[in-house]
């Protein structure tokens, strides 16, 4: 079995009423590589906006620990400019942010 570590994905959206509203959509989980993240990111985010648009709760944690929460309605996920890496852990006591240690 491949060793699988935490990914992070984000996913630049944009409120499609007012295109200068703009954010960043955040998916984790477990992969064995960025371009692998992108994959399992995508499909919760597809299955998370079936099931609101049909009324039903978000789907909890699948595909490796990927899930989706905090869809917002009316905001559009730009896909193609996603990026993927390892993920940090703003709380953990090793974690380093700029030259602050947490």
């Amino acid at each position: 079995m491949p060793h699988h570590e935490v990914y992070e994905v984000d996913v630049p959206i944009h409120d499609t009423t007012n295109p200068a509203r703009r954010g960043l959509h955040v998916f984790t989980g477990e992969a064995d590589s960025p371009a692998t993240a992108l994959r399992p990111a995508h499909e919760v985010y597809d299955a998370a906006l079936a099931a609101q648009q049909d009324g039903h709760a978000i789907p909890d944690r699948q595909h490796d620990s990927w899930t989706a929460r905090g869809i917002r309605s009316g905001w559009q996920m730009e896909w193609p400019a996603a990026k993927a890496g390892r993920w940090m852990n703003p709380v953990s006591w090793t974690a380093v942010r700029g030259d602050h240690q947490l």
